[in-house]
């Protein structure tokens, strides 16, 4: 690497509470060059790039640009020193035209009336930077008339709107078809050309090498190394990023399998000679495998009624059933643990009794008349049983540890008398000792006859977890693994290839 480095990120660590994301890592940028950030799920990716973003600040280390030390502290003060993020979720407005999503914040007003935008000069700005990026489109038009691959092309727009150095790009690709990602790396050698540097991130290996000139691996919030990607291949890559003692095969648990509780049938044609289909039966963990915007949850939410199937079919105990709501999953025995359990899958305010029996009213109610003893009643014993550590059944939920919110979320399935649990990333943002409180409650659920379907961006845990896997790539079924086939490398291959 040359000497020309418009960007270090020296020693950055960083924690939360229970979890330390960054320790001691180091990132180093040269100009015009793309850098690809690699790692699984959780190893701290996102968490270093919101650090130079300004959404975060370190606890320790320092941001160095253009030789420079720099402090920011929000994500406007990054913008304005060169440092554009493009989120995979897309951070525009859809009710607003392409133009003022470029310009936002930036707009050019009469001098006059300086409270009034220039419509004419907003859309002659717009059309100047859509043209750098060769981009056709009516600049006037609202951000939800236009489809998801010129959405992220007006991403990189406002991105480079504002005198760019360096673009973040998070898993640009999640939504494109072949030829706008082709598009996509076209423009991206424009860039490279101008001078622009580009950190990219992205669980695909396979363009990774097509798109990027050096590669920088995190593992579980820790630098482990840096290379040319023309000297390195995938399966050192695969290494780097799972680490040696992860490509053997881990030790799991044992399942006694029952029968068949759930089936969902048609789910996405994989081949011209069959039809994907998912099963779950009584006593099994199934791990459900895939890259962030693999359709993970969205097949979870449309088990739980959130979403909706289209052609699918799905079965209950081999009996065909349409989920069209939460309530009716609920009143079928099935529960989701959702992956921001703080958001979806609690009432914050509300005391731990009354989230334990949320769902489960129509059990504990008559003629729509609760009882307050029977909810009581009900709620101390899960308490005892899932050995939730709070105060009083009285107790705010609020104000418990992560990990007794998360035994909260199960002892209100358990409530509600639910056979088949729903797990979406059931120990993020828990500590070790919660974390192996929640495998043991799992373990128990599966052993009592439950069925069990279990999402986690954390592969030795579904590895450990799981007696099959189905592994997901872009919103399709792409293979199932028994526990004695499922290894890191199969499953990662698995959710990274092109299809």
């Amino acid at each position: 690497m040359t000497n020309n480095k418009i960007l270090q990120m020296l020693n950055i660590t960083k924690s939360f509470p229970g979890v330390k994301a960054l320790e001691n890592v180091t990132l180093e940028l040269v100009r015009g060059e793309v850098l690809t950030l690699l790692g699984e799920n959780g190893a701290g990716k996102s968490t270093l790039m919101k650090i130079l973003s300004g959404v975060y600040l370190p606890d320790e280390g320092k941001t160095l640009l253009d030789g420079r030390a720099v402090h920011f502290k929000s994500p406007r003060e990054a913008f304005k020193a060169g440092i554009s993020m493009i989120y995979q979720e897309l951070n525009l407005v859809p009710t607003q035209s392409v133009a003022q999503n470029i310009l936002m914040l930036r707009e050019p007003r009469y001098k006059i009336i300086p409270f009034l935008i220039d419509l004419k000069e907003l859309k002659r700005q717009a059309e100047s930077i859509l043209n750098e990026i060769d981009l056709d489109i009516d600049p006037l038009k609202k951000i939800s008339e236009i489809s998801v691959a010129q959405q992220q092309m007006v991403a990189i727009a406002k991105a480079i709107s504002g005198d760019a150095k360096i673009i973040v790009m998070d898993e640009p690709t999640a939504a494109l078809t072949e030829n706008e990602i082709e598009k996509l790396f076209e423009l991206i050698k424009r860039l490279k050309t101008k001078g622009l540097s580009i950190i990219y991130i992205s669980h695909r290996l396979q363009e990774v090498h097509r798109v990027g000139d050096r590669c920088m691996v995190l593992r579980d919030g820790k630098f482990i190394g840096c290379a040319e990607l023309k000297q390195i291949g995938i399966k050192d890559l695969i290494r780097m990023m799972i680490g040696e003692q992860n490509l053997e095969k881990t030790i799991r648990r044992k399942g006694e399998r029952g029968e068949e509780v759930l089936r969902i049938e048609r789910l996405k044609e994989i081949s011209e000679e069959g039809k994907s289909t998912l099963t779950l039966h009584s006593g099994e963990i199934i791990g459900l495998a895939g890259v962030v915007g693999s359709g993970r949850t969205e097949l979870a939410q449309a088990i739980f009624g959130i979403d909706r199937f289209r052609r699918e079919r799905v079965y209950l105990k081999r009996k065909p059933v349409i989920i069209n709501s939460p309530k009716k999953a609920i009143k079928m025995g099935i529960g989701l643990l959702p992956e921001d359990r703080r958001t979806y899958g609690l009432f914050l305010r509300l005391p731990y009794c009354e989230n334990v029996v949320s769902a489960a009213q129509h059990i504990l109610s008559r003629f729509g008349v609760t009882n307050p003893s029977k909810e009581k009643k009900q709620a101390r014993k899960y308490q005892k049983e899932l050995k939730i550590d709070t105060p009083n059944i009285h107790q705010v939920v609020k104000l418990l540890s992560g990990g007794n919110q998360q035994k909260t979320v199960i002892a209100k399935w358990l409530c509600s008398q639910a056979k088949i649990f729903i797990f979406d990333d059931p120990t993020r943002g828990i500590d070790v000792g919660a974390r192996r409180e929640v495998h043991n409650l799992m373990n128990e659920l599966a052993s009592s006859g439950a069925a069990i379907l279990m999402i986690s961006s954390d592969l030795s845990e579904l590895l450990e977890m799981s007696d099959r896997i189905y592994v997901m790539n872009k919103g399709l079924i792409v293979t199932e693994l028994d526990r004695e086939n499922a290894t890191h490398e199969k499953v990662f291959k698995y959710a990274t290839q092109q299809l």
